[in-house]
């Protein structure tokens, strides 16, 4: 709390006297004006006080409101954010890491260990050259002729293609319905 000081204590007060200080302590001040300036100088003191216990209510006044902004808050302000927040940005979170999870199971892993196989595999050549132990594996021998994988591709895109030409000749075909007249049309006879 605040210390308010007396209205005696309020006096003007100035480290270094100046030329215009030296003359008015010179010159004596009537009982009339010393009375006048005690007198404002207890009105100065007094408004002082005022404004102390003024400015005391007014930080009370504002604890208080703090007080109200938090109970606002944790009462009508936090549930609308977390339910919004539930509605709206933690399934958009969620998709977001399901997908992350599934690129990198499904993409990443496979590619990494590919690579680190690959890798090992060049470094278990490298450790086999180096000790003299080289076994080449002949390749397997390539099949001449058309295999049942072959055959059946083959099959399924004569297929296709058979289906293309039928529904070009379907829309292209000369029906009489299908084509638009190419005069115009004539009001009827009456």
């Amino acid at each position: 709390m605040r210390q308010t000081l007396p209205a005696s204590s309020l006096a003007w007060q100035d480290e270094t006297p100046t030329d215009s200080d030296r003359r008015e302590s010179n010159v004596n001040l009537s009982r009339r004006r010393k009375k006048e300036l005690r007198k404002l100088q207890d009105d100065a003191g007094q408004l002082w006080e005022a404004q102390q216990v003024l400015v005391g209510q007014a930080a009370g006044i504002a604890r208080e409101a703090g007080r109200q902004l938090g109970n606002f808050n944790r009462e009508r302000i936090v549930p609308v954010v977390q339910d919004a927040y539930a509605r709206k940005v933690a399934p958009t979170v969620d998709r977001g890491l399901r997908i992350g999870r599934h690129v990198v199971d499904e993409k990443v892993v496979p590619i990494v260990g590919g690579v680190v196989g690959t890798a090992l595999s060049a470094w278990d050549v490298a450790n086999a050259k180096r000790h003299g132990a080289v076994t080449r594996v002949a390749p397997a021998p390539r099949k001449k002729g058309l295999g049942l994988g072959s055959f059946i591709a083959l099959v399924l895109g004569a297929a296709a293609a058979i289906g293309v030409v039928v529904a070009a000749w379907q829309a292209l075909r000369a029906d009489d319905e299908l084509w638009v007249a190419d005069d115009p049309l004539s009001a009827p006879d009456a």
